[in-house]
């Protein structure tokens, strides 16, 4: 079994904390708490330009 934040073929979203800090999240996991979707799902390559694109 691969870990699933390795896996280059899964949809991913991008979180976001109250801190501002984000984080690439696997599809289909729970969003843990004090943590909020702010994009996705997309692939892995899609959410890490979101997060160069957005992330200040």
């Amino acid at each position: 079994m691969t870990n699933p934040f390795d896996d280059p073929d899964r949809l991913f979203r991008v979180l976001r904390n109250t801190g501002g800090e984000h984080s690439l999240w696997p599809d289909g996991i729970e969003v843990p708490a004090g943590w909020q979707v702010v994009h996705g799902e997309a692939s892995r390559t899609a959410c890490q330009s979101w997060i160069e694109d957005n992330w200040r």
